[in-house]
């Protein structure tokens, strides 16, 4: 008998013993089988082939065909007291010319979120797949993300307009927050097709007052045409080609989950200010880098350390009163700073409802509603004081 033979016998008898012990009665019966012949083991392997290419023909399928949806991710953060890479060269982030400017040990990070897909090109069923497993992407609609009625193209063109109507508030936060005077004036870049003041307001009108009071801000100008509502038509006073123009819109109520009345016109925020203060910063859109700009422009020209070493990221919208406004994707922003090596997080401090049980392991998150509350919590990491914080974050 060999080792084979017997180690199948033994355990022949310990299924029969075993069966016996459950049920007394019953007859075990072991069955020997001789293998598969040569045609059973070709069917098999043929059957197999054509289930793992079907199985890779669905998983390729699910990567082309198209979901109506986009994914946002963490983004790049880009350093406000650093320098950028503009083509072949380097280039401070923030460069002001025409005063005194200070160098610093620390980091003030704007926090990004990158964007896959636009009605154009949409991403892979896979992708979306993935996306709703990733605690760290968010997989939206994209008739949510891109409101019907506005093309991709107008999109971005909004986007960068927005961006540099940030690039100005901030600019002009921080001078107002540093006592240095300027002058400012709105400029209507587009009157949107199919909007309320398509063929009312021209390219060029320089916008002065809204149903007869002086408006210097877009945000100032974005809160009157909230206040007119969408019911009586808001009369708005124009330069245009050396002349004073009255013209009427009727607001109506913008696409998209947050609804506000709105007059359908691009802005661009003009300041006359005292200095040059130039931004670089190419492919980012929206208004959210706002207060990190204001934060970089302070501190470049304080000659007090405001940030003493520590890596310290944010985002928020501001104006030129230096308000600091909501934000989206601020989960997303967290995740990226945390990342790239910050410790501390500032936050406006009406996105605290998003934070509640959001916020990452080992980043601190402030909330701040104004650039001076920013600016305190600088002083406060440095020195050790008390930071505010979000109720139950």
């Amino acid at each position: 008998m060999t080792g084979d033979d017997f180690a199948n016998g033994l355990f022949q008898d310990s299924v029969a013993m075993l069966t016996r012990l459950v049920d007394p009665g019953a007859h075990v019966a072991i069955y020997e089988t001789e293998d598969p012949s040569d045609q059973v083991q070709r069917r098999s392997r043929v059957a197999g082939w054509l289930m793992l290419g079907l199985t890779g023909a669905i998983v390729l399928g699910l990567s082309f065909f198209p979901a109506p949806y986009v994914i946002d991710n963490p983004g790049p953060t880009y350093d406000t007291l650093g320098s950028v890479s503009v083509g072949d060269e380097d280039m401070e982030l923030i460069l002001i010319s025409g005063e005194d400017t200070f160098d610093s040990t620390g980091s003030l990070l704007l926090t990004t979120v990158t964007r896959s897909g636009n009605p154009e090109s949409l991403p892979g069923w896979l992708d979306v797949l993935q996306g709703w497993f990733d605690p760290h992407r968010t997989v939206i609609p994209v008739d949510v993300a891109y409101p019907p009625g506005v093309s991709v193209e107008q999109n971005r063109e909004a986007a960068a307009i927005e961006m540099e109507n940030s690039q100005q508030e901030a600019v002009a936060a921080a001078l107002d927050y540093l006592g240095i005077a300027y002058t400012s004036r709105m400029v209507v870049s587009q009157a949107l097709e199919g909007g309320p003041s398509e063929g009312v307001l021209l390219p060029g009108d320089v916008i002065v007052a809204a149903n007869g009071m002086s408006v210097e801000t877009v945000s100032g100008l974005r809160e009157m045409i909230a206040d007119s509502g969408v019911i009586d038509p808001m009369t708005i006073t124009v330069e245009r080609e050396g002349a004073v123009v009255d013209v009427q819109v009727l607001p109506r109520m913008s696409e998209g989950t947050e609804r506000v009345p709105m007059v359908g016109i691009l802005v661009s925020g003009t300041y006359d200010f005292p200095l040059e203060v130039d931004i670089a910063l190419e492919n980012v859109g929206g208004p959210s880098a706002g207060l990190m700009f204001a934060l970089g422009i302070v501190e470049k020209m304080t000659e007090e350390d405001l940030t003493e070493g520590q890596v310290i990221a944010g985002t928020g919208t501001i104006d030129a009163q230096g308000t600091i406004g909501p934000i989206g994707g601020i989960r997303h922003k967290m995740q990226g700073a945390l990342e790239d090596g910050a410790s501390w997080f500032l936050a406006p401090a009406d996105n605290c409802p998003d934070l509640v049980g959001h916020v990452p392991e080992d980043l601190t998150v402030i909330p701040v509603a104004t650039l001076e509350d920013a600016i305190e919590a600088l002083d406060a990491i440095q020195t050790g004081g008390a930071l505010a914080s979000c109720p139950g974050s």
